[in-house]
């Protein structure tokens, strides 16, 4: 494994790497993109080119058409600067202040564990790339650097009439070489509050604390066809195991940071008479046995891990820690229907994504609903809040973000894939995903825009399993200097 990868021979062709080291040396998570914004700003004075930033911090850069290309329309590439930010329970790092620092393993690149960034690190790359290159055959290009994709779109949602002169967009947000992406999911978060009454924790109970840990988690969007384990869902449901053949009273459970990430891991600190303690392991064991015959090799590192811990100040009362338990066992979880349209392709899903503590007698559930039908989405929400409202839970929901209805007869759609075609010998997957990009929200501020996305190969997004493909970073970059080159 390699851990200075600017030394590689492989990436050093590739004009892009160099930019892409740039950036991970760059904090750049969500709602701290600021010294990234000013980076690129210099980096645009530096060559001469034009260059401006609207007022949540979105960044264009434009480099005119080079010599014969005057006349051609211009072209927008897009690509958003802040990056998830989620490392192993056991790496120090602090994502405010330290550069990611990527190692080679083998074809992959990934970082030291940590998130990657290369969603969308390796986007802005390119962008940069093309915007330094004087070789490079095309018209004129702007690149837009949006910011705080990962945490509400908010730079496709602040976004101006009149910031874009283009009428064609090419997206560089996608994880699957070989793919043009030409749709997506629309998407909603909601955040369901638990207040609760403590009392006094009894003195003649066994605590512990259970953790579950070890999954793969991912993409709440890409990855929620996968069949992995949700951390909150799987804690919730050995608890619930335990409530029906004890009493059990909680202190304390905490689950997943990121409504657009499966969680990996979930710890709770719970109590129950001391006559059962015995049956906490017993049961534990059982669960651990279940979810390993369950899962197989999809979650080779599944575990349940228990504690004995001493008796904590106060717990939750018995009836509300009842009412907890249950309802955030029955959430649903996972892919709740597939489209009919488009053989393959997730229609439906929601993420069970965090529970946190927000003072004293407050807890906060958040999930993640997506859908690439508007209806079947605000279906899904009213199913929950009627769950949690059942619990006596307050639910509200956010803004949300509209999908991008596919339009695979698209004169950009039919440009890139015949240019894939003559680069590579065979025609490329066009398909949509599951996963929200900001081209749906493009639409609604520029609603003549002519779309498509695609990218290199990644896996692991939004988790310290992140990777990038080496190998396909090359053809990445070769279709997209193609593709500028005809348009």
């Amino acid at each position: 494994m390699e851990t200075n990868p600017s030394n590689n021979s492989r990436l050093q062709s590739a004009p892009l790497w160099s930019f892409f080291y740039a950036i991970c040396r760059i904090p750049r998570a969500s709602g701290n993109t600021q010294a990234l914004q000013e980076w690129l700003l210099t980096f645009a004075r530096e060559r001469g080119l034009t260059c401006k930033r609207d007022e949540v911090g979105n960044v264009l850069i434009r480099k005119p058409a080079c010599s014969g290309y005057e006349l051609s329309a211009p072209v927008i590439l897009q690509a958003h600067m802040d990056m998830v930010c989620e490392k192993n329970a056991n790496t120090v790092h602090n994502f405010e202040v330290d550069p990611i620092r990527p190692v080679i393993d083998g074809d992959w690149m990934k970082a030291d564990g940590t998130t990657l960034g290369a969603d969308n690190g390796i986007g802005m790359a390119a962008q940069l790339a093309v915007l330094d290159d004087p070789t490079l055959r095309h018209g004129p290009v702007e690149c837009l650097f949006t910011v705080d994709e990962e945490t509400g779109l908010n730079g496709a949602f602040g976004l101006k009439p009149g910031f874009l002169a283009g009428n064609k967009l090419i997206n560089l947000d996608s994880e699957d070489d070989g793919m043009l992406f030409i749709g997506c999911a629309g998407g909603m978060n909601s955040m369901i509050v638990f207040r609760h009454t403590t009392m006094e924790a009894p003195s003649n109970y066994f605590y512990f604390q259970v953790t579950v840990k070890g999954l793969q988690g991912g993409h709440s969007g890409d990855d929620i066809d996968k069949g992995r384990g949700n951390a909150n869902q799987l804690l919730a449901r050995y608890l619930n195991h335990l409530r029906t053949e004890t009493d059990v009273v909680l202190h304390a459970f905490d689950g997943g940071n990121l409504s657009n990430a499966i969680p990996r891991e979930a710890t709770c600190l719970a109590g129950v008479p001391y006559a059962m303690k015995e049956e906490v392991r017993v049961l534990l064991n059982v669960s651990q046995a279940d979810l390993e015959d369950e899962f197989g090799p999809l979650e080779p590192n599944l575990s349940l891990t228990l504690t004995s811990e001493p008796k904590p100040e106060t717990v939750v009362i018995p009836d509300e820690s009842n009412r907890f338990i249950s309802a955030l066992y029955a959430c649903p979880n996972g892919v709740m229907s597939m489209s009919h349209a488009l053989p393959g392709l997730v229609e439906t899903s929601l993420n069970l994504a965090s529970v946190k503590s927000a003072g004293p007698g407050k807890w906060i559930i958040t999930t993640s609903q997506r859908s690439s039908v508007e209806s079947a989405k605000q279906a899904l929400s009213l199913r929950l809040e009627a769950l949690f409202n059942l619990a006596g839970m307050e639910v509200s929901h956010g803004e949300g973000y509209p999908g991008w209805k596919p339009n695979p007869d698209s004169e950009l759609v039919t440009l890139v894939s015949t240019a894939y075609k003559d680069l590579f010998g065979n025609a490329p997957l066009v398909r949509a995903i599951h996963a929200g990009l900001e081209c749906g929200l493009f639409l609604n501020t520029y609603p003549y825009l002519d779309m498509v996305s695609f990218g290199p190969t990644m896996r692991g997004v939004h988790s310290p399993d992140e990777r990038l493909q080496i190998s396909t970073v090359e053809p990445f970059w070769l279709l997209l200097t193609e593709t500028l080159k005809r348009l």
